[in-house]
């Protein structure tokens, strides 16, 4: 098994097929064989009834008138002639060049035997079992029987007292030579030997090529595997011909191997904007802390400018370290605790929260349906922070901030609207990528980490709820997402 095992699919398979194959042709050979066989003992043995039917009879049941002209009739009135003074005569009529004819009395004892010329085949000594069988009356008893070391094929037929009486005088033996039906089922065998080994041989070829051409597309993906392992992940199968199993197999793969190099790809800009994030206010606090190192501790004014100023960096490494450490939590599901919570109450303590962040803006609620979500609910309050935040940092004072809900198809949507200064088209389709900003806005008055609309996306996600956004330069932005119902 060990030995097999270090085999290649390919060779196993063909060895398969191959005997599969073979034990196919050598079941259909032997049936075949088989049937050949018996036909000709069959055969053999109905000619020589046949031929010795008009003898016994000739013998047994007819008084002849011009013996040899074959003109006969029945002699119902008289006596059959007794079996011991026509058995020699009988048997020599039976007896042929390939065949030789014993009588043998009801006790199974030799009356007659045909034999006469040197040339003719020797009686068989007779079968006591297939004997009893014909004489209790059996027509059919035929068997191969060895004389001399020579295979014969012996028939017996019941002598009757007349064709239909039950009164059996004698058996007739009949035994010919097998070597002409060996012969040709030695020659029959010899060809189904050949053709098989013909039929293996090709069937070996035809099964190398097609599991060479079905293993190719395997034989591709092993390559690109191989490729893949040593780096480069931009390697694909592509396989667009191939419609069955390994096609599916191969764009299964692909598609995998994509989203890897996306993955990776995407951790790669991350990691990068991460050291950017850090180093610009690791920067700053560097040089004030250099400046001070020179001296301007003597200047008050110089040192509380300084001050204040890595306080502020130092609060912005906190938050961004805070929400890193955040969207690393979102990968363990165990830091999601879902629970059933009732929107129309969940929104009635929100809205007090969210119009002391909104400031100056006016914040509308806009009540959906009573209805129960599966949530978590320090999440999801989180997650509305943030949106609020986002719009409080894009709508002028005196702007108008919505928050409502809806029902859609075994979902709620949630949203936050502004009528603020909306996203450029061009910063859309990025506003959810890590550290991404947009352009300079006249509006935002507090520089954030970039983070936020990410994590918000992730906590979303989380839940098994997607998140998108609508705007319009000028006209605001509306943030939707959806979580699944209780």
């Amino acid at each position: 098994m060990r030995i097999w095992k270090n085999v290649s699919l390919r060779i196993q398979l063909v060895s398969l097929y191959v005997l599969l194959l073979g034990a196919s042709i050598v079941v259909m050979g032997i049936y075949s064989y088989s049937n050949t066989r018996r036909m000709l003992l069959d055969n053999t043995a109905s000619r020589l009834r046949a031929q010795a039917k008009p003898v016994i009879e000739h013998w047994l049941y007819f008084r002849g008138q011009g013996a040899g002209t074959g003109n006969f009739k029945i002699t119902s009135k008289k006596q059959p002639r007794t079996l011991a003074n026509i058995a020699q005569r009988l048997a020599r009529d039976l007896t042929s060049r390939d065949t030789i004819a014993v009588i043998l009395d009801k006790r199974g004892k030799e009356l007659a035997n045909g034999k006469y010329l040197p040339e003719e085949p020797d009686p068989p000594p007779p079968e006591p079992f297939y004997y009893q069988q014909a004489l209790a009356g059996d027509n059919e008893v035929n068997y191969i029987s060895v004389c001399k070391g020579n295979r014969l094929l012996t028939l017996l037929i019941p002598l009757r007292a007349s064709p239909t009486s039950d009164n059996i005088m004698g058996v007739v033996q009949l035994s010919t030579p097998l070597q002409g039906i060996d012969r040709l089922l030695f020659e029959y065998g010899f060809m189904l030997l050949g053709v098989s080994t013909l039929v293996l041989f090709f069937g070996a070829l035809v099964g190398l090529f097609l599991t060479g051409s079905v293993l190719k597309g395997l034989r591709r993906m092993a390559d690109t595997c191989q490729r893949i392992s040593e780096g480069d992940l931009s390697q694909r199968v592509n396989l667009p011909h191939y419609r069955d199993e390994i096609g599916k197999l191969a764009s299964a793969f692909d598609n995998m191997v994509e989203r890897i190099e996306s993955t990776f790809e995407a951790q790669r800009r991350f990691v990068a904007k991460s050291a950017h994030e850090l180093r610009t206010p690791l920067t700053a606090l560097r040089g004030s802390l250099e400046v001070l190192l020179r001296g301007a501790q003597d200047d008050p004014a110089a040192v509380a400018r300084l001050t204040h100023g890595m306080h502020r960096e130092v609060l912005r490494l906190s938050r961004l370290c805070e929400q890193l450490l955040d969207l690393t939590k979102l990968d363990i599901s165990t830091n999601i605790h879902k629970q059933a919570i009732n929107l129309n109450e969940f929104f009635s303590n929100f809205i007090q929260q969210a119009k002391i962040l909104a400031a100056d803006r006016q914040v509308i609620l806009k009540q959906g349906p009573f209805v129960n979500v599966l949530v978590d609910p320090d999440m999801l309050e989180q997650i509305l922070f943030n949106l609020v935040h986002n719009a409080v940092q894009h709508t002028e004072k005196g702007g108008i901030i919505t928050i409502g809900w809806k029902l859609v198809p075994d979902h709620v949507e949630i949203w936050v609207a502004d009528n603020g200064e909306g996203i450029a088209p061009e910063d859309l389709p990025r506003i959810f990528e890590p550290f991404y900003q947009g352009r300079e806005s006249g509006i935002r008055q507090e520089k954030g980490t970039g983070l936020g609309l990410t994590l918000t996306r992730s906590m979303v996600e989380a839940h098994g709820g997607k998140i998108t956004v609508r705007s319009k330069p000028g006209e605001g932005t509306v943030f939707s997402f959806v979580l699944p119902l209780t």
